[in-house]
C-alpha cells in the first residue's frame, strides 16, 4: 500500500520528480564512466607492459632477477621447453637473451637494455613489432652477415643518436669472462612506443647476434611465455615451477609488475571511495529537493496525520518515495552511461594534449575506458539507499508537523 500511494505521489508533480531523477541520472552516469576510465587506464598500462616485454611468464635462472649477470643464463633450455609444451594453457613462448650494454653512433652514445630476440617466435609474444615507424623489423632471414648488422630501436633514442635507417652502431656489453663483447650493427628499423621509457633505452637484436656479442654460444638468459588467459598466470606458473628443480625460478606478471598490480587493487578500493564521494554530494541535492517537496505538501500531510496516519507510515512513505527515484534514477543513469561508453570502448578518448606525461605513465596518447561489471552492480545497490538516506531529515520534519497547524498552513 505504502509503495503504491508513493508512486503516485511522485507523478503527482512531475517537474520535481524529474528534476531529482535527473541528478541521480548524471551522478550515476559520471561515477560508471569515470570508474571505466581509471579503470581502462590502469588495464593498459598492464597489458601494455606485458604485450611488449614482460609477458604473463618468464622463466631464468634461479636468481637471475635480482641479479642480471650476463653468466647467469638457463641451464638445459630444452628442458624448460619440454615442460612448457606439456602446458594446455600455453598460447607461444619465445627465448631471449637479455643484457644491458652501450650504444654508440657518430656523435652520441647512450646505455640501453638489450633485447636479443627471434623475430618468429617473439611476433607470438610480443606486438613489438607493430610499433614499427619507419624501416622494418628485424627480418632473422638471410645469411649469418646480415642476422649479425640488424638492429631496432626507439625514435627517442634514434634522435639522441642522430641515427636513421641504414646508419651504423656500434653495440658493447659485458661478456661472461668480463671482457668487452662489440659488434657493428645497421639500423633497420625504428619504433615508437607508448613509453618515452622504452623508446629511450630499449634495443631489439637477432638472438644469434646477442649470443655473439655476449660470447654465450647458443645460452640464453629469459623464456617468455603467454598463455590464452591471463588470469591463469599463477596456476600455470606453480605448474611449471613444480616440474622444474630449484635451479629456475618462474615469474608472473604479478612478481614482474608488483607496483602496477598494487595499482590495480588500489583502484579497485578507491572506485568505492568515488563513489561514497559523489553520493554525499548526492545527498544533499535530494535533501534540498525533498525538503521543499515536503514544504508544499504541509496540507496534504495535516490531512492524513488527522485521518489516523501514523508517523512511522508517514515516514516510511517520503522515504519510499525517494527510494523509487534512486531506483529509476541509477537505473536510467546506467544505461546512459553505457551507451556512452560503448562507442567509446572502440574510438578511445584521444589524450593527445597530454601524450608526454602518459608516455612516462607507459600509457598511450589515447585512452580506452573498461567497464567493470562489478562496478555497475556497486553502483546500482549504493545509489537507490543513498537517496533513501536523503530523505531522512525531509521524512523527519514531516511527522514532526502538528496536524491543526499543517491544517491551517497557507
Amino acid at each position: 500500500m505504502i509503495l503504491k500511494i508513493a508512486w503516485r505521489n511522485l507523478w503527482r508533480n512531475k517537474r520535481r520528480s524529474i528534476i531529482i531523477q535527473s541528478s541521480v541520472v548524471v551522478g550515476v552516469a559520471a561515477i560508471i564512466l569515470l570508474d571505466s576510465l581509471s579503470n581502462g587506464m590502469l588495464v593498459q598500462m598492464l597489458n601494455n607492459q606485458i604485450n611488449t616485454s614482460v609477458a604473463h611468464i618468464q622463466i631464468h635462472k634461479k636468481g637471475f632477477k635480482d641479479n642480471k649477470l650476463v653468466k647467469n643464463f638457463i641451464k638445459d633450455p630444452e628442458k624448460v621447453k619440454s615442460v612448457i609444451d606439456t602446458n594446455s594453457h600455453v598460447k607461444a613462448y619465445s627465448e631471449r637473451v637479455v643484457s644491458f650494454g652501450l650504444i654508440s653512433s657518430a656523435t652520441n652514445s647512450s646505455g640501453v637494455y638489450i633485447n636479443g630476440i627471434d623475430p618468429e617466435r617473439e611476433s607470438k609474444v610480443s606486438i613489438m613489432h607493430t610499433f614499427i615507424k619507419r624501416g622494418n623489423y628485424i627480418s632473422g632471414s638471410g645469411g649469418e652477415e646480415q642476422i649479425l648488422r640488424e638492429i631496432v630501436l626507439g625514435e627517442k633514442l634514434a634522435d639522441k643518436l642522430n641515427v636513421d635507417i641504414g646508419d651504423k652502431v656500434v653495440l658493447l656489453s659485458n661478456t661472461p669472462d668480463g671482457s668487452i663483447g662489440s659488434d657493428l650493427f645497421r639500423v633497420s628499423g625504428i619504433f615508437k612506443t607508448f613509453s618515452s621509457e622504452i623508446d629511450n633505452s630499449l634495443i631489439y637484436i637477432p638472438l644469434k647476434s646477442a649470443q655473439h656479442l655476449l660470447e654465450i654460444g647458443n645460452n640464453i638468459h629469459e623464456i617468455a611465455v603467454i598463455l590464452d588467459d591471463y588470469k591463469l598466470a599463477d596456476k600455470v606458473k606453480r605448474d611449471i615451477q613444480k616440474n622444474l628443480n630449484g635451479d629456475y625460478e618462474v615469474l608472473s606478471y604479478s612478481d614482474n609488475l608488483p607496483l602496477l598490480v598494487i595499482q590495480l587493487d588500489f583502484y579497485k578500493q578507491s572506485a568505492y571511495i568515488i563513489t561514497v564521494i559523489v553520493s554525499i554530494a548526492l545527498i544533499f541535492g535530494i535533501i534540498n529537493t525533498m525538503l521543499m517537496a515536503v514544504m508544499e505538501r504541509i496540507r496534504e500531510f495535516g490531512v492524513l496525520k488527522s485521518i489516523g496516519m501514523k508517523n512511522s507510515k508517514l515516514f516510511l512513505m517520503i522515504l519510499t518515495e525517494a527510494f523509487i527515484l534512486g531506483v529509476a534514477g541509477a537505473i536510467v543513469g546506467a544505461f546512459v552511461a553505457v551507451l556512452i561508453y560503448l562507442p567509446l570502448s572502440h574510438t578511445g578518448i584521444d589524450f593527445s594534449i597530454f601524450a608526454a606525461s602518459l608516455e612516462s605513465f607507459g600509457v598511450g596518447a589515447i585512452i580506452y575506458p573498461v567497464l567493470l561489471i562489478e562496478n555497475v552492480i556497486n553502483t546500482l545497490i549504493t545509489i537507490p539507499f543513498v537517496a533513501a538516506l536523503g530523505a531522512i531529515y525531509p521524512a523527519y520534519r514531516a511527522i514532526k508537523l502538528e496536524p491543526v497547524y499543517a491544517l491551517r498552513y497557507v
